[in-house]
C-alpha cells in the first residue's frame, strides 16, 4: 500500500449522504479527509487556496451543480462525482472526471474509485524517486501556481495548448490540467518558437499536437481552437514551413 495519504474533499447538500462518504474516506488508510461540508461556496474558496488530490463531488445541488462548479474552478486534482442520478453520468465523463458513483454506493464500489487516484500516485511517487525535487530540466519551465508560494515544473513536450483564463492561464498537458498566475505574453517568451505559436489572445499551441487545421480554427486533443483574425496570416506561413 502506497504510504503517501491522499488529501480529500467531500461536498454534497445531502447531510446523510455526506456521513457516509466521510465514514468511508476515514476507514481507508490511504485516504484524510481534509474537510466535508454541505457548502458550495465554501469548497470553491477552498479550491482558489489549495489543490487536495481528490474532490468527491455531487452533482445535484441547489445552489450550484457540480458540474457548474467544475466549470468555474476547473480543478487538476482527481473528481470523483456521487450522485443518485444516473442520467448524469456521460455528462459527468465530458469533464474528464476520474469515476462515477452511483448512489446508494457501497464501501467496494468506493474503494475500487479511490485505488485509481493510489495507483496514479503510487506510479508518481516511483518516478520523482529517481529524480531530486530540486531538478530542473532543461526542456521544462517552471510556473508560479495559483496558491501562495505554488510552482510547477512543466516538461515543453507534455504542453498541448495554453489558454488564457482572465486572471489565469491553464497549461493543457498529457494526463493533467495546471493552473497558474502568469499571462500568456510573458509565458511566450519562455516557450521556443519552433515548437510554440499563439494562434488567438487567449491560445498557444504546441505545433506538434495539432490534429487537423479546418477552416479558421485547429483540433487538439480533440478540442476545437479558433485562430484569431489578426494571427492567421502568420500562422498559416509558419504551418507552410513545418
Amino acid at each position: 500500500m502506497n504510504e503517501q495519504t491522499l488529501r480529500c474533499i467531500a461536498l454534497d447538500d445531502e447531510p446523510h449522504a455526506l456521513k457516509i462518504l466521510s465514514a468511508y474516506i476515514e476507514k481507508t488508510p490511504f485516504l484524510s479527509l481534509e474537510k466535508a461540508t454541505t457548502s458550495v461556496w465554501e469548497v470553491l474558496d477552498m479550491l482558489k487556496q489549495q489543490n487536495p488530490d481528490i474532490l468527491f463531488l455531487d452533482i445535484q445541488m441547489e445552489e450550484l451543480t457540480g458540474l457548474q462548479l467544475l466549470d468555474i474552478v476547473k480543478p487538476s486534482c482527481s473528481v470523483i462525482l456521487t450522485t443518485a442520478y444516473s442520467e448524469y453520468a456521460l455528462k459527468g465523463y465530458e469533464y474528464q472526471v476520474l469515476d462515477y458513483l452511483l448512489k446508494p454506493f457501497s464501501f467496494d464500489r468506493f474503494l475500487k474509485a479511490v485505488s485509481q487516484v493510489e495507483r496514479k500516485a503510487e506510479i508518481n511517487s516511483k518516478k520523482h524517486q529517481t529524480e531530486t525535487p530540486s531538478t530542473i530540466h532543461s526542456d521544462a519551465i517552471f510556473v508560479k501556481g495559483d496558491a501562495k508560494n505554488k510552482y510547477h515544473q512543466i516538461r515543453l513536450d507534455d504542453i498541448m495548448y495554453i489558454e488564457g483564463l482572465k486572471n489565469y492561464v491553464m497549461f493543457i498537458c498529457t494526463g493533467q490540467k495546471i493552473i497558474t498566475l502568469q499571462n500568456l505574453k510573458d509565458l511566450q517568451a519562455l516557450l521556443p518558437v519552433e515548437d510554440f505559436y499563439r494562434i488567438h489572445k487567449s491560445f498557444i499551441i504546441n505545433l506538434k499536437y495539432i490534429q487537423q487545421i479546418e477552416g479558421h480554427s485547429v483540433l487538439i486533443n480533440g478540442k476545437r481552437l479558433s485562430i484569431g483574425a489578426s494571427y492567421r496570416t502568420d500562422f498559416y506561413n509558419r504551418i507552410k514551413t513545418l
